[in-house]
């Protein structure tokens, strides 16, 4: 695949990511758990607007993603954001992840990608 296309491809991927979790998992609400995580960080009082507002920013992110525009500091937010988000996510409510403190290893891959797909030339494997 060329050089070009793949970046795309993986581009494609990780605004996947932020649109399901922005969309599916956030702003509609089909994974109560994310609920319950800004709840217990943030507050139970706002928890329901601060979820759906976060989903709302993870669908924007996935829109800069797409657009192009400025993709190193995008890359740069999301690098920030992932860590951010998952290091609070371990130390305050390991309890509530999908696979309790290993999600940190899954946010570092995601990260390193992320990382690879920006800032480190792709191999053409044809």
């Amino acid at each position: 695949m060329p050089v070009s296309k793949q970046k795309n491809v993986i581009n494609l991927a990780i605004a996947l990511v932020w649109i399901i979790n922005g969309i599916y998992c956030k702003v509609l609400n089909y994974v109560p758990r994310h609920q319950l995580i800004v709840a217990r960080i943030l507050g139970e009082a706002h928890a329901t607007a601060l979820t759906r507002i976060i989903g709302i920013l993870e669908v924007g992110m996935a829109i800069w993603i797409l657009s192009r525009i400025k993709s190193r500091w995008c890359a740069i937010a999301q690098i920030l954001l992932v860590a951010a988000m998952n290091i609070i996510e371990f130390i305050v409510v390991p309890d509530l992840l999908l696979f309790g403190r290993i999600n940190i290893i899954i946010a570092a891959v995601f990260i390193l990608v992320i990382y690879r797909n920006e800032f480190k030339a792709h191999v053409s494997l044809s």
